[in-house]
């Protein structure tokens, strides 16, 4: 396909010359001559590059410059002028103009000048569409990419971080240690109108309170000792887009006042500084901590709460969305496969099944952790992961060491009960008596707060396959 260029002057002999001399190099030319026609062009056949002098009746071409962009913003405009106008032309690029070429004359024009500045205009035009491609590109794959489950809770947080992506309200993300709080920022970061800009990080319970400081706002020179040099806060770094602080419950009083400020003026000074900086960043919070008991303790500012909950979001625990966990394996025994150059195919049911029974006071966190150390530690040329792989606590109760006559433990060694064994025969024993009572397995795991699966698992366990039905 050709690209196209629209040539604009109301000198007939350069319209002639240039619509030649662009069709002679592989362009299809458009030429009009005035702004008004050249902008029924524009709007009728579009094009990639516009040519248009600065003088013409009707409409000049500042004025052309500014509707031609309203069409297609993306449009690379050069601006022609004679030498007497060359401070019009530099005004002209103010509003948007790629370039401008000065006429030698009324009727002069550098074809060679011309065709050089037409080339650099459109590999310039190439990039920005290949970098709004490539941005949409980034919000499809990084806006969910690392967010793995389909349990309700993850479903609901999609669509949550979908309407709030484009609006600039700042969120606060609350949950546990190892829920990937981090994650849903960078989401809401990168599927929304500011991806193109940085996202910006910083832990408020990793620094003490001078350097936190420092970090956030910046500093100017002597602003204290060691402070060589004046240095950018991460409040200017990240303007046009996200500040993500972390563990904001952490953060001392007297910084706080200074994010509220940030946030309510949406200015802020350097430390030593006595400037005003303005600053467009949006701001996500998040924490592990109860801000409303800190509100009561008197640590946290409760205007502060107020600015930062304008949009909560609350993540589930992995313990109560244990349907997740099978497709979080998946994911992460991939991902070390790739990192630890293994070749482990999956999981064992029984496994998964132990793995969901689990509390993870770790969460996510701590369920990755576990991969990576399996598939580091897991014997060569294996390619399963199976109980026997699962750390001792884990797999505790899966080899019990005593066994059980008529509800006493048998001794195990020097004597001692062996608990783990006894737990086990009573387990055995509350599910063969539920089964007893309810003949069916769904309506058993219910009573018994089990998932079907490792309700399965454990009848298979203890033989109790013959009692109840499936239904």
């Amino acid at each position: 396909m050709k690209d196209r260029v629209l040539v604009l002057d109301d000198n007939e002999g350069i319209r002639n010359l240039l619509t030649l001399i662009l069709g002679k190099n592989g362009y299809e030319v458009s030429a009009a001559e005035n702004g008004k026609k050249g902008i029924d062009i524009m709007s009728r056949d579009g094009a990639d590059i516009v040519v248009t002098d600065l003088h013409m009746p009707e409409m000049d071409g500042l004025q052309t410059l500014k509707e031609i962009l309203k069409i297609n913003p993306e449009a690379v405009v050069i601006m022609m002028t004679v030498d007497k106008s060359i401070k019009k032309a530099v005004e002209a690029m103010k509003e948007g103009a790629y370039d401008y070429i000065a006429k030698d004359g009324e009727d002069g024009i550098d074809p060679e000048e011309m065709m050089l500045v037409i080339e650099r205009g459109l590999k310039e035009a190439r990039l920005r569409q290949e970098n709004v491609f490539l941005r949409e590109e980034l919000r499809k794959k990084a806006d969910f990419s690392k967010i793995i489950g389909n349990s309700p809770e993850i479903k609901e947080l999609f669509r949550t971080v979908k309407r709030i992506a484009d609006i600039d309200s700042t969120v606060l993300i609350s949950g546990e240690s190892g829920t990937g709080k981090e994650l849903i920022a960078q989401a809401i970061h990168y599927s929304g109108i500011r991806t193109a800009h940085p996202f910006v990080t910083i832990n408020c319970s990793a620094l003490p309170e001078t350097l936190l400081e420092s970090e956030l706002f910046g500093h100017e020179r002597g602003a204290f000792t060691g402070a060589a040099d004046s240095k950018k806060g991460l409040f200017e770094i990240g303007d046009k887009g996200t500040v993500f602080m972390d563990e904001i419950g952490e953060m001392p009083l007297s910084i706080q006042s200074k994010v509220l400020r940030v946030l309510e003026e949406k200015e802020f000074r350097k430390v030593g500084g006595t400037k005003n900086i303005k600053v467009d960043a949006r701001v996500v919070a998040a924490t592990n901590r109860n801000l409303q008991q800190l509100i009561k303790e008197g640590k946290f500012r409760e205007d502060l709460f107020y600015r930062l909950n304008v949009i909560p979001i609350s993540l589930t625990p992995l313990r109560q969305k244990t349907g997740d966990i099978p497709l979080l394996i998946r994911h992460f025994i991939e991902k070390h496969n790739k990192l630890l150059h293994k070749k482990i195919r999956g999981i064992r049911e029984e496994a998964v099944m132990v793995l969901e029974e689990y509390p993870w006071p770790g969460n996510v966190r701590e369920l990755e952790n576990l991969i990576e150390r399996i598939i580091t530690l897991i014997d060569e040329g294996k390619e399963f992961i199976a109980v026997e792989d699962l750390p001792s606590e884990f797999r505790a109760a899966e080899n019990p060491r005593g066994v059980l006559d008529g509800g006493a433990a048998v001794p195990g060694p020097e004597g001692a009960i062996d608990f783990k064994a006894l737990v086990g025969s009573y387990e055995k024993k509350i599910i063969s008596a539920v089964l007893g009572r309810t003949r069916r397995k769904k309506e058993a795991a219910k009573m018994l707060g089990l998932n079907p699966r490792m309700l399965r698992y454990l009848v298979k366990k203890y033989g109790l396959g013959n009692e109840g039905k499936p239904g």
